[in-house]
């Protein structure tokens, strides 16, 4: 077995390195937080009343969150939503 002799200032430097990659692959690792948008930004995104917000959520067309009188769409349920409801565009002649 062969010996590798480094110096302290050789060994900080690649434990530094180490230290470096660690934390980018941690970072990679921890998913992505969930982002959240209020019942009037939901509105002003989709373009939709109340009362149509309100529609959905009874005939559960779209997840939501509710605290207290506030209402949560998870920006996933949203995208996902809109995807269930895409129609491809007709073939024209």
């Amino acid at each position: 077995m062969e010996a590798i002799i480094f110096t302290k200032d050789q060994f900080k430097d690649l434990m530094n390195k180490l230290d470096t990659i660690q934390s980018q692959i941690n970072s990679k690792a921890n998913p992505k937080q969930e982002t959240y948008l209020g019942n009037e930004e939901f509105m002003k995104l989709l373009d939709v009343s109340r009362r149509t917000a309100q529609t959905w959520r009874d005939e559960g067309k779209i997840s939501f969150s509710q605290v207290g009188s506030k209402i949560y769409y998870k920006l996933s349920d949203v995208d996902k939503f809109m995807l269930e409801n895409f129609n491809k565009s007709f073939k024209s002649r």
